[in-house]
């Protein structure tokens, strides 16, 4: 990291240490300047995948879809559709109709992700309004095909960031908890009710170019994080295992399993070492998070990342609402 950067680090480690007592210090300061460096690298990592989102996103919306009209799924699509109707600004129908799912995701999935999706929805509106992004073409299928596209590679980026842009995936998140319905399943539904509102106060065309930017905006976010309704299958070996479960447990609230296994990087008549495995299931949302942790305890530490298309009992569901982060 650069030197003037490290060196404000310090002295933030010194501020925070000064106004607590000794009995609370219980890491070396070395440690604490390490940790908090690792923090604010993933927070700039963050803010520049959502940057990158705000800025796809905006132009999806700006260059192919309200030039000509159209609509889209979600919370999106629903302010794009009230703003062709009613002729209301679509930047401020954006936040109003995403502030019921950003406190939703304030009490049901964390405050350090609820204020980065306020942070975000908030950029693509002022994107949207400011931005004189230029209109790309009239064609309806490709108005359709690539305002889906760049629309949904503005969301799969947010959400990598940690954030999201529309809160229809928060709102599809709480209702799976509560219900034997996937997430798949309850944004299809929400947006079945979309597009037949759509075909009634517009028009049945629109709705179903409607269907296809959609389906486009679908497809890039599962191409950029590989569905959001997925679980992850994290496997961590490290030598400092130990510390790592407990980060697991105490800073993320989630279980973990350890398993008994032996360092096979050993040449023939060299005896193999013995090393327990990490293994946790983790939602996407927490992604950024555990990396962080592993990466204060471990630099070197080898994680192995695997969709899970679905997870029953353990941790998964006995933290149904309780925040993940502070």
């Amino acid at each position: 990291m650069n030197p003037f950067f490290k060196n404000i680090i310090v002295n933030v480690v010194k501020n925070r240490q000064k106004h607590r007592k000794p009995s609370q210090v219980t890491e070396p300061f070395d440690k604490r300047v390490k940790n908090l460096e690792v923090e604010v690298i993933h927070e700039i990592w963050d803010f520049f995948y959502l940057l990158l989102g705000v800025v796809s996103a905006a132009f999806g919306l700006r260059g192919f879809l309200m030039p000509n009209s159209f609509i889209d799924g979600g919370v999106t699509g629903i302010s794009l559709m009230v703003n062709e109707l009613a002729g209301i600004s679509f930047p401020l129908l954006l936040i109003c109709f995403n502030l019921p799912f950003l406190a939703l995701a304030y009490f049901s999935v964390g405050r350090r992700f609820a204020i980065k999706s306020v942070l975000g929805i908030l950029l693509l509106a002022i994107a949207v309004a400011l931005i004189p992004y230029p209109v790309m073409t009239d064609d309806k299928i490709l108005v359709a095909s690539f305002g889906g596209l760049f629309l949904g590679l503005g969301i799969g980026l947010a959400i990598r960031g940690g954030a999201i842009i529309d809160g229809t995936e928060i709102l599809a998140i709480y209702i799976s908890r509560k219900t034997s319905l996937t997430v798949g399943n309850v944004i299809m539904i929400f947006n079945v009710v979309i597009f037949m509102t759509a075909a009634y106060f517009l028009s049945t065309e629109i709705a179903l170019y409607a269907i296809l930017t959609y389906f486009a905006a679908s497809k890039t976010v599962d191409f950029v994080i590989d569905g959001i309704e997925e679980f992850m299958g994290i496997t961590i070996i490290s030598e400092k295992n130990e510390e790592i479960r407990l980060a697991i447990i105490e800073k993320m609230g989630r279980g973990c399993t350890i398993f008994k296994a032996e360092n096979g990087f050993a040449k023939e008549g060299e005896s193999r070492k013995p090393v327990d495995v990490v293994y946790t299931v983790i939602t996407r949302l927490e992604m950024s998070k555990l990396k962080t942790e592993v990466e204060k305890i471990d630099a070197q530490a080898f994680m192995i990342m695997t969709s899970v298309k679905d997870a029953r009992g353990g941790m998964i569901k006995k933290k149904p609402i309780k925040k993940f982060d502070k």
